[in-house]
């Protein structure tokens, strides 16, 4: 059920301390990765020359200063990792997971934050492996906003149902990969993997009348970024009569408890299950008759 963590991996934990982690955490492994990055480690030059640049001009005795707080464009730690970010993935690394019986392994990269499994994704594979009663995939229709890495997709495949996973096409390639090797020469039914921009071209892509999902699934899909608002559209529009969402999120930000608030509006919400040991809540909606 658990998955196999690897502590040493250095790029994992620069994800994790740079967005889960207490800011004086932070700020100290911020303070060493330049080193670490410029020795041993030789996968991201351009990452060291950020974070080279934010120390300069420091004495040893002096504070790191980097800006966490949120503006309208975002908090600077993304601003400044935004620069180093590439579209495509050249380093990989593959993390195991046990779940629904199954070994699967999953390609990801530091270097795409879509190509990472979140802690979103973990809680609600246990719950879905766990509650099986509760939330029945056998053969339903099941469509996965920013599925990343198809974790979630290849878990919800093996427990029966038919998945569309989706996700922005700079993901594609890697997310096809995790399924399609996850998931051939299974006796279920083949999982299709779709690009799908947030708010972008729904009735011509996924047009009313011939897609209907009985689950709407997203994972760690909201944080501090600028298209929540149309990530609530794709939601609204993708669920009709019958549709349940299920929504994972760890909490970060107090946008993240805003866009809570606003789903509230439109959906019936009801918190399936809370995970305190990742901040991670999962809620289980419904559309409000008008």
């Amino acid at each position: 059920m658990a998955c196999i963590w690897r502590s040493g991996n250095l790029f994992t934990l620069l994800a994790f301390c740079l967005l889960f982690k207490t800011e004086l955490f932070r700020r100290a492994f911020l303070h060493s990765i330049p080193k670490m990055l410029s020795t041993q480690y030789q996968l991201f030059p351009k990452a060291t020359q950020v974070i080279m640049e934010e120390e300069e001009g420091l004495g040893e005795d002096s504070e790191l200063s980097i800006d966490y707080s949120a503006t309208d464009s975002g908090p600077r730690i993304f601003k400044m990792l935004e620069k180093w970010v590439p579209k495509a993935s050249h380093y990989f690394d593959k993390e195991h997971y046990f779940y629904a019986g199954h070994q699967i392994t999953i390609q990801e990269s530091i270097e795409n934050f879509g190509a990472i499994v979140w802690p979103g994704a973990l809680a609600l594979c246990q719950y879905l492996e766990s509650d099986q009663q509760e939330i029945i995939l056998k053969d339903k229709k099941l469509i996965e906003l920013g599925a990343g890495t198809g974790l979630v997709s290849i878990v919800a495949s093996i427990l029966g149902a038919f998945v569309t996973a989706t996700d922005l096409p700079e993901v594609l390639e890697n997310l096809e990969f995790n399924i399609t090797k996850n998931t051939r020469g299974m006796n279920i039914h083949k999982p299709e993997v779709r690009e799908l921009t947030w708010g972008e071209n729904l009735s011509e892509d996924f047009p009313k009348r011939t897609h209907h999902y009985d689950f709407i699934v997203a994972t760690d899909v909201v944080y501090h970024h600028t298209a929540l608002d149309q990530l609530l559209d794709t939601i609204s529009y993708l669920c009709q009569p019958g549709t349940s969402l299920l929504w994972a999120n760890k909490f970060r930000f107090s946008t993240d408890y805003d866009f809570l608030d606003k789903l509230g509006n439109i959906f019936n919400i009801t918190q399936l299950a809370e995970f305190p040991e990742s901040n991670v809540k999962l809620f289980k909606g419904t559309m409000r008759e008008n």
